[in-house]
């Protein structure tokens, strides 16, 4: 919704949320850095697009830009993602990566595949072998980034997840000129 905002207002997505964040220093700090990083702004070519969303939860900030490739027949795949991380003092980084990887890929489950159908009022989803998760291969290239912090160190374990969904719809949109408001993302509704 916001890259929605920022696109009525005719301005950039990234510059749209910079500037509302303008007295959030942390949310703005990691916003910066994952633009940096992903090279925001930068061209990309005809069928591919860049999207990027913020979030806090558990005292923690993340931003990620996603980048994505998409096809005439609407099929696409998600082939990186930035994402940067302000959770206080970084204790162990190597587990904040994991933590944020993990995030990512339990994100991309639910907005390419998290679909729950019910028939006769039960759910037909029992398990995980009629509940399709992310395959290695459509995992993306991850590169996450620590903010320095001298806050106390705070919660890494859900933060990752929930700014994935939204920074892919907004590649897809970047990409395609069309907006993606449900999940998981139909892509016969991404169609030249």
């Amino acid at each position: 919704f916001l890259d929605e905002l920022a696109v009525a207002a005719g301005q950039d997505p990234y510059e749209y949320r910079r500037a509302l964040l303008a007295k959030h220093p942390r949310h703005r700090a990691v916003l910066e850095r994952a633009a940096e990083k992903a090279g925001w702004g930068a061209p990309l070519p005809k069928g591919r697009g860049r999207g990027i969303a913020v979030h806090e939860s558990f005292d923690s900030f993340v931003a990620q830009v996603a980048e994505v490739t998409v096809q005439p027949d609407g099929s696409f795949q998600v082939d990186r993602v930035v994402c940067t991380v302000d959770c206080g003092v970084a204790v162990n980084p190597n587990v904040i990566a994991a933590q944020m990887e993990g995030g990512i890929g339990f994100g991309l489950t639910a907005a390419l595949h998290g679909q729950i159908t019910l028939k006769d009022g039960r759910v037909e989803q029992s398990n995980y072998a009629d509940y399709p998760l992310l395959r290695i291969s459509e995992m993306p290239r991850v590169e996450v980034h620590i903010v320095p912090s001298t806050a106390h160190p705070t919660g890494v374990g859900e933060p990752g997840v929930p700014p994935i969904a939204p920074a892919v719809a907004n590649a897809l949109y970047a990409a395609t000129g069309r907006r993606v408001r449900h999940l998981p993302i139909d892509p016969a509704a991404l169609k030249a």
